[in-house]
């Protein structure tokens, strides 16, 4: 028997609890914690049908709650009740913030989306790149001390020689360039400024007659016969005094390709022209690539001779660059990817012009609109005769164009047009 008076005998109801091995049930105590809302508590021993709580009386009953494992169990084991806050808070812990639980699912597929869109991008990156034809590095043949030296105001300022060709065979090594082995049909100084808010382009005419270092007087695209890129770079430089950063060629064959990869472009001839290849209509006209190379071919029939078709060569590729800063590139990625693969099929540059120095030149040049771009021809005097009397050649205007180069070496074109008017290229070209 159980001395009721005992100080440890618990009083009250949910008195201490029945030993399974002695009642033969489940106390009522273990009830109430499978059920805290007290349904299933009934008072009753399952398993015998007695009362395992208490007497009518309130007095305790039964005398198994006095066992020695009594003390060393929580609430529920002692037959107590656990209270119902600290059961909602536990519950509560496992539902309170379903949100952290979505959120970090949604972190995780972000980053897989976006490793996934770095790695696309880096595999499409290394393709373009395999595209590029290198030709080595043509500045390494070329004496240090007979370079221009880039002013402090344009150390941001960047300068490429960009050469127009009917293909883009390059010697590899510059060294080992064969006299006559290449023709360029377009020279382009490509002046892209600090602020990257106003390039510029320059052509100089191919027959501009101009010393040749090593060769003596020459039209200029005679340099790129005689000694590829190298010499071409030796040209310009010594014509112009401003030091050319990087060569890039432009296959003229590829030029089509880029255009139909756009879906042609838009060029305005303002009168009817033809000559053998091809004959226009005046008006706009929506050109593939094919046309667009006749149109810029055209050798006869056009009154200004070879500067229109100087200014014709700067309006097809001011067409393509209009038609590719137009693009919704996030909307038509795969368009953006087959122009890509396009031009740099069609592109040929020194082994310093990386792939990740274009990236970084597209990127500073994100806001750029085709507008912003101007097209002009180096100053000239017109056209007249080689001393032997059997070249047509073009004379170049010594003294403004020393003005020009001057503000090229500066990084201040845009003033020097503003000040000196040239003919840009303007909506219509003949």
């Amino acid at each position: 028997m159980v001395d009721e008076s005992d100080p440890n005998v618990p009083d009250g109801h949910g008195g201490g609890r029945q030993d399974p091995a002695r009642s033969g049930g489940t106390g009522a105590g273990g009830i109430r914690a499978a059920f805290p809302s007290g349904t299933a508590g009934s008072g009753r021993d399952s398993g015998s049908g007695r009362d395992s709580g208490s007497g009518q009386d309130g007095s305790p009953k039964g005398g198994s709650g006095t066992g020695p494992d009594s003390t060393s169990q929580g609430p529920a084991s002692r037959g107590g009740t656990v209270p119902a806050g600290s059961r909602r808070r536990r519950r509560g812990r496992r539902v309170r913030h379903p949100w952290l639980i979505a959120s970090g699912s949604l972190l995780a597929l972000v980053l897989v989306l976006l490793l996934t869109a770095f790695l696309v991008f880096q595999h499409l990156k290394a393709g373009y790149d395999r595209n590029i034809e290198r030709f080595g590095d043509p500045f390494a043949a070329i004496d240090p001390t007979s370079r221009p030296t880039t002013a402090p105001e344009a150390q941001d300022a960047l300068n490429v020689l960009l050469l127009g060709s009917d293909s883009r065979v390059s010697a590899g090594d510059p060294a080992q360039w064969k006299a006559g082995a290449q023709r360029t049909d377009a020279i382009m100084i490509v002046h892209v400024d600090a602020d990257r808010r106003h390039p510029s382009i320059i052509s100089i005419p191919r027959d501009s007659w101009v010393p040749i270092p090593d060769h003596g007087n020459a039209k200029i695209n005679a340099a790129f016969s005689f000694g590829g890129p190298t010499l071409m770079v030796r040209t310009v430089e010594k014509l112009t005094g401003v030091r050319i950063d990087h060569v890039a060629i432009v296959d003229f064959t590829g030029f089509v390709k880029i255009t139909d990869a756009l879906g042609g472009v838009d060029i305005t001839v303002p009168k009817d022209t033809h000559d053998s290849r091809i004959s226009l209509t005046a008006g706009t006209h929506h050109m593939d690539g094919d046309t667009a190379l006749k149109y810029v071919r055209q050798r006869y029939n056009l009154p200004g001779g070879d500067f229109d078709r100087v200014r014709r060569q700067q309006n097809w590729l001011r067409a393509v660059m209009k038609e590719l800063l137009s693009r919704d590139l996030i909307s038509h990625p795969w368009d953006l990817d087959s122009s890509l693969t396009a031009l740099t099929k069609a592109l040929a540059t020194d082994e310093g012009f990386t792939i990740d120095e274009m990236q970084d030149l597209a990127v500073s040049l994100r806001n750029l609109h085709a507008d912003d771009v101007s097209f002009f021809t180096v100053p000239t005097t017109g056209t007249g005769w080689s001393p032997d009397g059997r070249q047509s050649i073009v004379e170049l205007d010594t003294d403004q164009g020393a003005t020009l180069w001057k503000a090229l070496r500066k990084d201040t074109v845009t003033g020097w047009i503003a000040q000196n008017h040239p003919e840009l290229l303007g909506g219509t070209v003949r």
